[in-house]
């Protein structure tokens, strides 16, 4: 995973959240916690695998 790649679902992430403080929706909350998690594991397991060889 490229760092443009983090920081582009980075900024979704807090557009997301700034949606969900707009419409106060738990499913805008979820959703954009349920994304930044998806972001941070991914960057580690491509950072992890890169290490490896």
């Amino acid at each position: 995973m490229g760092t443009v790649a983090f920081f582009a679902g980075l900024l979704l992430f807090v557009m997301g959240m700034g949606k969900w403080q707009e419409t106060g929706s738990p499913w805008w909350l979820g959703g954009s916690l349920a994304f930044l998690l998806l972001l941070v594991v991914a960057a580690l397991t491509s950072r992890g695998g890169g290490s490896k060889g």
